[in-house]
């Protein structure tokens, strides 16, 4: 076994947390506030362009020493070291995790079964910039001679999530081609998305790792028969590429070998945007902005791998995490982009975290007796703030909270910005501190409401004591998207290393599939 088997409740760390647990679950973050006057300060990490306040949770001095105590204990230094050296910690799949290496700045020869897999990695990206730039520029055309205006990404999962969050995060960077993204089955969504666009002008790019996923073969066939409608045989070369390692299926759906980009086995689908999974968001923006992209993560990278665990932004907000999961029992949070760019982020989290984190046995086989992986979910602020938020201020359910906001706009609207992040900087002081009843009682007295002050006064108290993170970001920027990303990559990874599970399969997808595929089966006969 590559990773250490260690039950993190059976540490020192871990019982003295549960000790110290009893001693502060009920202290109010007003007290600690009014007890330290800098704590803002003391419990804030300033990173490049990232600023992390996570001062408005229910923690103390001695609650972080605790939590970086059961990161020692559970050998996380040794298993990070693991991971960038390209080690098999993905053992239950026999493989490597190093979706890192597809972003390193600075590249040191890594082996993977005694080959340097920084070459093939530059490789790869070369040919990926190669053939950008053709279509962008128009260089690349389609059967009749046009220069392509659409692009038509065909995946799942990994193969969409990641592309179409970055797509979307990144449109003011975007140039002149129009992206579209099919996932579902569903052949409505395929029909929607094709019904106006011109097979002359539109480029498909289909992602699948083996070329059997059949959510996206069947788009993939559909969309095939489509462009057949109106072009011959011999044109699919010219609009259709994939992101495959199943060379033999690819080219018998017509497409070329020069026209297929290389996935490997060491590189899981949701990690994968970094790779040839990518190739829609470097059409989309620019292989350039797709470099800044890769370099932000990697920035990331250098910090988590370095940075004591004390201040490690990756580490902390992931300690701080499983606070809440093991602790106060809080099994949801809420991801809360105060951007309309990152509206999907959440969506790509609920993917990359639970579909990792959401085992039950340990990394001996053993059935779990404690909590992992949380529910993920969230919007866009303000949008939030008009639908589920009453929840979280006033519900009976402790629920986290990370703030993702930035100080700039990106088209300097500064009145729309400014009240964009008065709200940001009001909904986590809200949830954090509260309203108490005195206050509540003095605004409905002030207000002309004495005869209805003892009714309206439980209804309008809120108790605070809410935890939330802070992360402000200087605007938002191709290196910037690509840190914040490799950021909840690594929350994903230590969560792993101290919940003492193998977060890099995912088994429990599988058994729908299978299913469904005999129901599919059945049906026919």
């Amino acid at each position: 076994m590559i990773l250490k088997n260690i039950n993190p409740t059976t540490t020192n760390a871990w019982k003295e947390l549960s000790i110290h647990f009893e001693e502060i679950k009920e202290i109010h973050l007003r007290d600690l506030l009014n007890e330290n006057p800098n704590r803002k300060e003391d419990f804030s990490i300033e990173f490049k362009d990232f600023h992390i306040d996570y001062s408005k949770n229910r923690i103390t001095k001695k609650t972080i020493d605790l939590l970086v105590s059961l990161a020692d204990q559970t050998e996380l230094k040794n298993a990070i070291s693991q991971q960038f050296s390209g080690e098999i910690i993905n053992e239950t799949e026999n493989r490597a995790v190093l979706h890192t290496a597809l972003r390193n700045i600075n590249p040191q020869p890594i082996y993977i079964d005694g080959k340097d897999i920084t070459e093939v990695i530059q490789n790869s990206q070369n040919k990926m910039e190669k053939f950008c730039e053709e279509v962008i520029s128009g260089q690349r055309k389609g059967y009749t001679g046009k220069p392509f205006t659409d692009i038509v990404n065909i995946g799942i999962g990994g193969s969409d999530l990641g592309p179409n969050m970055v797509v979307d995060a990144l449109k003011f960077y975007k140039n002149h081609l129009n992206l579209h993204f099919v996932s579902n089955v569903d052949g409505d969504h395929v029909q929607e998305t094709i019904k106006n666009l011109n097979p002359e002008t539109t480029l498909f790019v289909i992602v699948s790792k083996t070329f059997t996923t059949q959510e996206t073969l069947t788009n993939a066939n559909t969309i095939r028969e489509w462009f057949l409608n109106s072009a011959y045989k011999e044109a699919i070369p010219k609009h259709f590429v994939a992101v495959s390692t199943n060379l033999k299926s690819v080219q018998e759906f017509g497409i070329e070998k020069e026209n297929i980009f290389p996935m490997w086995n060491w590189v899981g689908g949701r990690f994968s945007l970094w790779s040839s999974v990518g190739l829609s968001i470097s059409l989309a923006i620019g292989f350039k902005n797709f470099k800044e992209l890769l370099n932000g993560a990697s920035e990331m990278d250098e910090h988590f791998k370095t940075t004591p665990f004390e201040k490690n932004i990756p580490v902390l907000l992931s300690l701080i995490s499983i606070w809440h999961n093991n602790f106060f029992n809080c099994e949801t949070e809420v991801i809360l982009p105060y951007s309309q760019y990152l509206n999907l982020f959440p969506t790509y989290l609920q993917q990359a975290i639970m579909e990792s984190n959401g085992k039950s046995v340990d990394r001996n086989g053993d059935k779990i007796k404690y909590q992992t992986g949380g529910v993920i979910w969230g919007s866009a602020g303000t949008n939030s703030q008009h639908a589920y938020m009453q929840l979280v201020h006033q519900g009976t359910k402790l629920i986290p909270a990370d703030f993702i906001g930035f100080k700039e706009s990106l088209y300097g609207n500064n009145e729309h910005h400014e009240k964009l992040m008065a709200n940001f900087y009001a909904q986590s002081e809200a949830l954090a501190f509260g309203k108490s009843k005195e206050e509540v009682h003095l605004d409905l007295k002030f207000n002309g409401a004495l005869k209805t002050i003892e009714r309206l006064l439980p209804f309008k108290v809120f108790e605070g004591n809410k935890p939330s993170n802070t992360i402000l970001i200087n605007a938002l920027t191709p290196r910037n998207l690509g840190s914040l990303i490799a950021l909840y990559e690594h929350k994903i990874f230590v969560q792993g290393i101290i919940w003492n599970i193998f977060s890099y399969d995912q088994f429990g997808v599988e058994l729908g599939k299978e299913l469904a595929h005999k129901i599919f089966l059945k049906g026919k006969k």
